[in-house]
């Protein structure tokens, strides 16, 4: 059973946008805190976004001003919307849960973090 679902990965020109989904199941949507990791081509996985259960939204530096992260609680979906795109952003995309908070994990980047719960990943590829 998979508990995470993403979509919406895709290629793009630098500048442009992408918005990704993950559809997680109820049990742990409700109950866990959400994040987006990338891994990029040959490198660890880094936190990006995250949305901890009491409401904390946290960004990793990189990101800041140009991603959002929000969910819907009547879908159980968490997105990622991608604003003004970098060939830097290239790489896989997953979506992960987690009984800890995440916010920790978008400040320091630690990487390759164990997740509860992670996703199978959607590429994104930007081209300059």
């Amino acid at each position: 059973q998979e508990h995470l679902v993403e979509s919406g990965g895709g290629s793009v020109h630098a500048g442009g946008s992408l918005r990704l989904s993950c559809v997680v199941s109820q049990f742990i949507f409700s109950r866990y805190n959400l994040g987006w990791f990338h891994r990029a081509p040959g490198k660890d996985r880094e936190g990006v976004a995250a949305i901890d259960n009491d409401g904390t939204i946290s960004y990793a530096e990189a990101v800041k001003g140009r991603f959002t992260i929000s969910k819907d609680n009547a879908k159980n979906t968490l997105y990622l919307q991608m604003d003004n795109l970098k060939p830097e952003d290239t790489g896989l995309y997953f979506c992960a849960a987690d009984i800890h908070p995440l916010k920790v994990l978008m400040i320091t980047r630690y990487p390759d973090v164990p997740m509860a719960y992670l996703g199978q990943g959607t590429q994104v590829t930007v081209s300059s």
